[in-house]
C-alpha cells in the first residue's frame, strides 16, 4: 500500500484558507496512491475554540475530503472539529475512494489544554478495513496510552495524526517507534510544522516506522509530503517467524 505522509503548516481557525492550502499540496502528487494522511486538526490548528470553527459531517470540510478522496482515487484522512447533538468532537475522518466514511472520535483528551473541557472524548477504538488493510485510527495524544492502542485485533497499521509541539518531539519519537515494536505493526505518524495562535511551534517528525522499528520515512522537519510503501506480505512473514503477538495478555478495557 502507498501512503502519503502530508506534512504542512495550517493556517490559524480558518478552515477555508488551510482547504485550498492541502488542496494545492494534494495536487502535486503525481504517483498513484492509497492514502494520503492529514495532521490534526489540519483545516483550523489544535484550538480551544471549537464555536467558531466546528462543522458537521455534512459541512465544507468532509465534502472537500470526499472531493479529494475522488480526485485522486486514493482515501483520505485527518482529524476535523466536528459538531454533532450538542457536543464537539476531535473526530478523524476516513474517506473511501467511493466517498464511504468512518470516523474516531479521540478517545484520551489533552488535558494539559484541557481539552476534555470543551470536547467529548471517543468511546470505541475504531479499525478501518481497506484495500486487503486493517488500519488502526488514533489522535496524537492517544500515543502515550499503549493499552488502548494494544493490537488484539491483528491489525496491520498504527496510524497517528498529531499536533504534537517540539519541546515534547522526543516522546513523539520515542513512543511511535515503541508502538510498532510492541504491536509488531507499521506505524505511521503525522504531525504538523508551524507556529500556532497561541504561539506554540511544532517541527513535524512526521515518520513512518515498520514491525520491528526500522525507519521507512526517518523523522522530518519541512514542509512537504513523502510517499512510503508498505509491504503486508514482509509483515506477516516476520510475525509468523518471530511469532511475539502470541504472547500478548487478553483483556478488555472498561469503559
Amino acid at each position: 500500500m502507498k501512503v502519503v505522509i502530508l506534512q504542512s503548516d495550517i493556517i490559524w481557525e480558518n478552515p477555508q484558507a488551510n482547504r485550498i492550502r492541502f488542496e494545492q499540496k494534494i495536487k502535486t502528487i503525481q504517483e498513484e496512491v492509497e492514502l494520503i494522511v492529514l495532521p490534526e486538526m489540519f483545516s483550523t490548528g489544535f484550538t480551544m475554540h471549537p464555536f467558531e470553527v466546528a462543522e458537521t459531517m455534512q459541512g465544507q470540510t468532509v465534502a472537500w475530503m470526499k472531493q479529494m478522496a475522488q480526485l485522486k482515487k486514493s482515501a483520505v484522512t485527518g482529524s476535523v472539529i466536528i459538531t454533532e447533538n450538542g457536543n464537539f468532537y476531535n473526530r478523524m475522518v476516513f474517506v473511501f475512494p467511493n466517498g464511504a466514511i468512518q470516523s474516531y472520535d479521540k478517545r484520551h483528551l489533552f488535558s494539559l489544554a484541557k481539552e476534555e473541557a470543551i470536547f467529548t472524548p471517543g468511546k470505541e477504538k475504531v479499525i478501518v478495513d481497506y484495500n486487503g488493510w486493517k488500519i488502526c485510527l488514533q489522535i496524537c495524544y492517544d500515543l502515550r496510552f499503549p493499552v488502548f492502542a494494544r493490537n488484539v485485533e491483528n491489525y496491520d497499521v498504527l496510524l497517528y495524526v498529531a499536533s504534537w509541539p517540539k519541546p515534547r518531539i522526543n516522546a513523539w519519537d520515542t513512543l511511535l517507534q515503541a508502538r510498532a515494536i510492541e504491536n509488531m505493526c507499521y506505524v505511521v505518524g503525522v504531525n504538523r510544522i508551524g507556529i500556532d495562535g497561541n504561539n506554540y511551534e511544532y517541527i513535524g517528525h512526521s515518520q513512518a516506522v515498520d514491525f520491528l522499528g526500522n525507519y521507512l520515512v526517518a523523522p522530518f522537519e519541512e514542509e512537504t509530503f513523502k510517499i512510503i510503501t508498505l509491504d503486508k506480505n514482509q509483515m506477516l512473514e516476520t510475525r509468523s517467524k518471530l511469532n511475539f503477538l502470541k504472547d500478548r495478555d487478553t483483556f478488555e478495557i472498561f469503559k
